[in-house]
């Protein structure tokens, strides 16, 4: 199991050091990590002479174009491990969670497996207004997502595994739809690509474990109302670039029971838990609202604005032997 870490800012040093002592602390030894510079020279020298006398730990710099894809993409032409794990730069795992994957991985019909992040709040507790139901705008498992060992249609790739073939087969991650650094907050990378490692792969079996456990730091400015508000548009966004590569029947298929189901749910609770005087719960119900609003206001702008333009990402062919990668653009 090689298990990657992409990186690209200072100050998440203490996060980064966190990340990878959590690696190194787990019960299935990982065969090597990588640590995946995006871009920031003072960055990557800094970590080479960090870890430069640490064995199984390899720092490398993004070979490709600046963002989280590229990063993931270097890492993965890198990787010697037969299977390929990925933890967010600022999380921690637990000490079983890489043999939680590894163990999903007996089935040979399964090429991913994902884990449950759960949020750690720098404030130290839950914003009374922030829903569980969208825990996804802070990279967490959310209320009403399946529970145990199931079967999904994607992954989160800030807490999963993947077999390295998954990649020879599918290419690697798209660039042009997934994070960018400090700029807007877009995702969908990981969604693109089981949709499209299913298509390439019809017997292919994706799974989510929630004993793959890691906790995810949230910090201070993600708990505000504003983050949630660009982030839940930015998804919509990301939502309309998937649709327009793989179709609306496969890029909603899993949001279309969130939304029908997931959420009125919630906002029936919080709506209850306002007329019973708990904290928080006209907030909430106003935030799926909110949340839910703008979302589909990002899709469609992002739909308008992909038919007229055509979907701008590309999709890296992974070199097995070589460790290289082309582009072939979508």
């Amino acid at each position: 199991m090689s298990v990657v870490v992409c990186v690209y800012t200072e100050d998440r040093w203490e996060d980064i050091l966190a990340a990878v002592s959590s690696v190194r602390a787990q019960s299935l030894t990982a065969l090597e990590t990588l640590l995946v510079v995006d871009h920031n020279t003072v960055l990557l020298d800094r970590l080479t002479r960090e870890y430069k006398e640490t064995e199984g730990v390899r720092v490398l710099a993004n070979a490709g174009p600046r963002g989280l894809s590229a990063g993931r993409n270097t890492g993965i032409a890198a990787a010697r491990g037969a299977l390929v794990a990925f933890l967010d730069d600022d999380a921690v795992a637990e000490r079983d969670w890489l043999r939680h994957f590894a163990e999903a991985f007996d089935d040979p019909a399964v090429l991913a497996v994902g884990g449950r992040t759960v949020p750690v709040w720098e404030s130290r507790r839950r914003p009374a207004w922030f829903p569980e139901e969208f825990d996804w705008v802070v990279g967490c498992m959310y209320k009403g997502h399946p529970r145990g060992r199931v079967r999904v249609r994607n992954v989160l790739g800030g807490n999963a595994a993947f077999r390295r073939t998954a990649f020879d087969v599918a290419g690697g991650f798209a660039t042009g739809i997934g994070r960018d650094g400090d700029k807007r907050p877009l995702g969908c990378e990981e969604t693109e690509f089981c949709i499209r490692l299913t298509r390439a792969r019809p017997d292919a079996v994706l799974l989510m474990d929630d004993r793959a456990v890691i906790h995810h730091r949230v910090p201070a400015a993600r708990e505000r109302f504003h983050y949630f508000r660009t982030r839940t548009y930015a998804e919509g966004l990301s939502k309309a670039l998937v649709s327009a590569s793989v179709g609306s029947d496969k890029g909603l298929e899993s949001e279309r029971r969130y939304t029908t189901r997931v959420l009125p749910a919630g906002v029936v609770r919080g709506l209850r838990d306002a007329v019973l005087g708990r904290p928080g719960g006209a907030g909430r119900a106003c935030a799926i609202v909110t949340g839910v609003c703008a979302a589909a206001g990002g899709y469609v702008i992002g739909s308008v604005r992909a038919r007229r333009a055509g979907a701008t990402f590309s999709v890296a062919e992974i070199g097995a032997d070589t460790g290289g990668e082309g582009a072939r653009h979508e």
